[in-house]
């Protein structure tokens, strides 16, 4: 009877070792039995005991293991999961890095862009502007003389020749037959021709809008149209083609214009 008894205890001190992971309520069952087993002393009981926590034992470790393997599955595949997640985030995210790259690239090519354009466009009004400064001519007397006959636009002279008074757009200059007419500016010559009115004539060309007019001339021989004059430089000799100033004593008459309009000659000639 001690023998079993001791043979029982050393199962059950077995037996509590292999069940410490199944729980209390596992222990609980084995001393319940183990007890029953002690107060019958049956053997019978003792081998049935054996197999039943036999039993127990491996429907626990069963039940442990495959609980163990459904986990590691799960947990595997939980893993997978957030790897895939992690690459497609990496993706998404270099996708996102290389929009947002690009989007810069083009907004700075953009400014540059626009900034090279604003420095063409801030050029080309600097070079208006430059323009625009250009300082209008000073003319000079085309001949040494006196003024016989003044502008008169809003009012009127009288005419030797048409024997009434007139308007006169320009100023006559006492010059010589023969003398020499000289550029009032620098400019370009416009035309020589012959006007019906104040005989052989020439147009020069100047800066800011402004030109010149020499009437009543004798010859044209120095200059031709198109060419490039200079301030002094000699472009006719003075006549007597003015049909409306025949009867005038010799002279030279002188216009300028402005934008095509007639100015009073003697507010520019400096």
């Amino acid at each position: 009877m001690r023998r079993e008894r001791r043979f029982n205890r050393n199962r059950m001190d077995i037996k509590r070792v292999l069940y410490i992971c199944g729980g209390i309520v596992i222990l609980s069952v084995i001393t319940f039995f183990a007890v029953s087993i002690l107060n019958t002393g049956n053997k019978n009981n003792s081998s049935q005991l054996a197999k039943f926590n036999t039993s127990i034992l491996n429907d626990y470790t069963s039940n442990s293991i495959d609980a163990t393997e459904e986990a590691s599955s799960d947990m595997g595949k939980t893993i997978n999961e957030v790897q895939q997640s992690e690459v497609v985030n990496d993706v998404k995210q270099e996708e996102e890095n290389s929009t947002e790259n690009t989007v810069k690239s083009s907004s700075k090519n953009t400014v540059e862009e626009e900034n090279k354009s604003n420095s063409s466009s801030s050029n080309s009004d600097k070079e208006i502007e430059k323009e625009e400064k250009v300082k209008d001519p000073e003319f000079q007397m085309p001949v040494e003389g006196k003024i016989s006959k003044k502008f008169a636009q809003d009012n009127l002279v009288y005419s030797t020749t048409l024997d009434e008074w007139i308007t006169h757009n320009g100023i006559d200059i006492e010059a010589e037959k023969t003398e020499v007419v000289k550029a009032a500016e620098d400019g370009v010559i416009k035309s020589i021709k012959n006007d019906p009115r104040y005989g052989l004539t020439v147009v020069i060309e100047h800066a800011n809008g402004f030109t010149s007019v020499y009437s009543n001339l004798l010859t044209a021989e120095f200059i031709e149209e198109g060419e490039n004059i200079k301030k002094g430089q000699s472009i006719a000799t003075v006549g007597n083609t003015a049909i409306f100033e025949i009867a005038d004593e010799s002279h030279l008459h002188f216009e300028i214009l402005k934008d095509n309009k007639y100015v009073d000659p003697e507010l520019y000639i400096k």
